[in-house]
């Protein structure tokens, strides 16, 4: 004896997989946004641990902008080869204030989606001065 399925149950074939079709690329896209995102946040701790780093470096008594640009170019090279492209390292030093500003891109898992990451330290440069008592 053959089975039959009522009318109103023969309406809803392949309902299913119409509502796959529309949700497992939106599925998908939430995957890849969020897999973005925490490449992104990675490439941004990567670039203020270099920007500290390259700080540390500047602010020294007798330090130069070079020493902080290759330290922090040392931190690069150790940490960012993944998920920060195109770094670009600018150090100032004047007679009392050091900057380090680290800009690049993060790396892309959503094609055509290139995010910036632009990070910047600052502080004073530190000095002996003889007989004065904290």
């Amino acid at each position: 004896m053959p089975v039959t399925h009522p009318r109103r149950l023969r309406a809803d074939r392949g309902a299913v997989t119409a509502e796959l079709v529309i949700v497992m690329p939106l599925l998908l896209t939430l995957v890849m946004l969020l897999a973005q995102a925490t490449v992104w946040w990675h490439a941004v701790h990567i670039a203020q641990t270099a920007a500290a780093h390259a700080l540390a470096a500047t602010r020294a008594d007798d330090a130069t902008p070079a020493d902080g640009r290759n330290e922090a170019e040392h931190v690069l090279a150790q940490l960012g080869h993944g998920p920060l492209r195109d770094v670009r390292v600018t150090v100032t030093r004047t007679a009392d204030r050091a900057d380090v500003r680290i800009t690049g891109t993060a790396t892309s898992v959503v094609p055509f989606l290139h995010l910036p990451v632009d990070t910047h330290a600052s502080g004073p440069v530190e000095r002996f001065r003889p007989g004065v008592a904290p």
